[in-house]
């Protein structure tokens, strides 16, 4: 491939830079701790809001750095359309859906990033927005909005804590 790639002038993939954050998204969002010990429901659809949850902390950091940071969450972003379009396609969504499952998903996380955004200051605001985006408005008896909360402000941290550089090579740091 990458012989086609010399052959006609195309360049490398502008995203690639990003694949070790976006995988260290994933991961994070995958950790069974979410799930096992704070209640997020454990379906596809608890697990794209995990996805789209820490991918929205990341987002909201890269704004802070002004143009740099504007391409580089495009471009995360970018991948994380990519992945949801391979994940449905691995569930057996057809062609002809595909387009309208990524456009719900794409105004999902457009919720969400809003949200988070404007919750991460603190207070309740985190726990309601978490309740309703990840408990979609009826937290059951193992819901643990205010850990997840906890856990969500330690990631963000993190995250301010580390330079854009670092975030783009090495993904969230531990």
């Amino acid at each position: 491939m990458n012989f086609l790639k010399t052959l006609f002038g195309i360049g490398p993939d502008p995203r690639e830079v990003l694949v070790p954050l976006y995988n260290s998204i994933v991961i994070e969002a995958r950790d069974r701790t979410w799930y096992a010990d704070m209640g997020v429901p454990d379906t596809l659809d608890g697990r794209f809001d995990m996805v789209a949850a820490i991918l929205s902390l990341v987002l909201v950091r890269f704004e802070g750095e002004g143009g740099a940071g504007r391409e580089s969450g495009a471009r995360l972003t970018e991948l994380f359309i990519d992945d949801m379009d391979g994940q449905l396609r691995q569930l057996g969504i057809g062609d002809v859906v595909v387009g309208k499952h990524i456009g719900n998903m794409i105004a999902a996380m457009g919720g969400r990033l809003t949200a988070y955004r404007a919750a991460m200051g603190g207070g309740a605001a985190l726990d309601e927005a978490l309740v309703r985006n990840l408990w979609r408005g009826e937290p059951g008896p193992d819901a643990r909005p205010a850990l997840v909360a906890e856990r969500m402000r330690a990631i963000k941290a993190r995250l301010d804590t580390a330079s854009g550089e670092d975030l783009r090579a090495n993904g969230i740091p531990s």
